[in-house]
């Protein structure tokens, strides 16, 4: 906990908290006194119109997750954003986040990313899922338990094969915490002889493919012509006044071929 957070923690009203018995200890532990009250997914659109009016009533409201970050993967949007859609000005007080954690240290390109929350429980809409990273250039990110996490990556595999490169980050910021990295096969090996690497919370990391563009063939046969002539941004500009197509289009290619 930072000092700030547990200033802000201290000044507000109430504190909305996820799960109220962990909360509890928590402000327990460095002596906060407010009123708590559960918000979670279950029962967050029926706390909005309460924890508003005590907005305007003067009110200051602190929101907690469990653990993490509220509203990523976590409840905390629809009240963030009815507070916001009322006037009222929201302030992050930035603490843990599995995901933006597990990014920092699993050595896989951080500079873009895709994140897309908790893995479905059923095994064909997990697949779909995998499936949609079988031409993503961007590291995906993604969140499972520890019920499933052996399965999700024989699913990983099956569908975007065990050459891929991932990384496995387990309870991150706790005292079991781990990072597997490695080829996807790899990784799902030692998940399976180790027990140990089954248990807690997980983040899941799927290194980005290379993506070649696509080019007519008839573009391509007026390009490398062009390309041992001239320089890239010339023959792609020559190519495109011969073709119509986009100079971009041709400039991106002739990079490819380097």
């Amino acid at each position: 906990m930072t000092p700030r957070a547990i200033e802000v923690l201290a000044s507000a009203s109430v504190v909305a908290a996820e799960d109220t018995r962990h909360t509890r200890q928590l402000l327990q532990h460095f002596q906060v006194e407010a009123d708590l009250l559960s918000l979670h997914e279950h029962n967050e659109r029926e706390r909005c119109d309460g924890l508003l009016q005590r907005l305007a009533a003067g009110d200051s409201v602190a929101l907690v997750s469990d653990a993490g970050t509220p509203a990523i993967s976590d409840p905390g949007f629809v009240l963030v954003r009815e507070a916001r859609r009322a006037g009222y000005e929201v302030v992050s007080v930035p603490g843990a986040c599995a995901l933006i954690a597990a990014l920092s240290i699993a050595g896989l390109p951080t500079d873009r990313f895709v994140f897309d929350g908790f893995l479905p429980h059923k095994r064909g809409a997990r697949q779909q899922v995998y499936a949609r990273y079988l031409r993503e250039s961007r590291t995906a990110v993604l969140y499972e338990s520890s019920h499933r996490i052996a399965q999700s990556l024989a699913d990983l595999v099956e569908v975007l094969g065990g050459e891929r490169m991932i990384a496995v980050a387990r309870e991150l910021t706790k005292r079991y915490e781990t990072v597997l990295s490695g080829t996807a096969q790899e990784v799902l090996a030692q998940v399976e002889d180790d027990d140990k690497q089954r248990k807690g919370e997980f983040v899941v990391l799927i290194n980005g493919v290379e993506v070649v563009p696509s080019i007519d063939v008839g573009l391509e046969a007026v390009l490398r012509p062009l390309a041992e002539a001239l320089p890239p941004k010339k023959a792609a500009a020559v190519a495109s006044q011969i073709t119509g197509c986009r100079k971009k289009e041709a400039y991106d290619f002739l990079l490819s071929l380097k």
